[in-house]
């Protein structure tokens, strides 16, 4: 006859193995959760590291450009002050050089009247004038002006500046046949055109 208690047996051992079971993979799936939050909390941490290292890195490099702006600007001023100064030192001091030779030519008119108060020879006159004349075109070469050529020149708006017009044929037309007041440039720069009469055809 069976025994009616062996069988509750086995199968209260295979419930209890299958508890077991149960409880060892249970325990697995905590052992591994446990693990895998542990990793991410590492990870975590390593990312927090890292961030806090790139945020130095560019914090660090904030600086150093920052710095560079304010030293560029502080330059930047100074040269912008320096460059008015010089600026205002050549309004106001431009001529000095021009000007010392125009002292030298004031001193010829000086000497040159005082030579002809006494003298009654016309041609001793002329001469002193002539003289301080020339004198006074060099100083005015020297410094940079120069004459603007007119007669039999092609008419050119740029550098003379028309008044009269003469019907003629025999010039060419655009040609100037008098200048009637001399023009000057410094360089490239008219400062002031030629005043000229121009031929036109009849």
């Amino acid at each position: 006859m069976k025994n009616p208690f062996k069988g509750a047996s086995n199968e209260n051992e295979e419930i209890n193995n299958n508890d077991n079971i149960e409880a060892e993979v249970k325990a697995d799936e905590e052992k591994v959760a446990v693990e895998n939050t542990a990793e991410e909390v590492k990870e975590a941490i390593t990312e927090e590291n890292n961030s806090k290292e790139e945020v130095n890195l560019l914090q660090d490099k904030y600086d150093q450009l920052n710095s560079q702006y304010i030293r560029l600007a502080a330059d930047f001023d100074n040269y912008r002050k320096r460059h008015e100064q010089e600026k205002e030192a050549l309004l106001k001091y431009g001529a000095e050089n021009t000007l010392k030779k125009m002292i030298e030519v004031l001193d010829n008119f000086d000497r040159g009247i005082k030579a002809i108060e006494t003298v009654e020879d016309c041609e001793k006159v002329k001469e002193c004038y002539n003289l301080a004349y020339k004198n006074f075109k060099d100083v005015l070469t020297k410094a940079g002006l120069e004459p603007i050529e007119a007669e039999g020149e092609i008419f050119d708006p740029n550098l003379h500046e028309a008044v009269m017009q003469t019907p003629t044929s025999d010039k060419p037309e655009h040609t100037i046949i008098a200048e009637l007041q001399k023009g000057y440039k410094l360089g490239d720069k008219v400062l002031r055109p030629t005043l000229v009469n121009v031929a036109v055809q009849e």
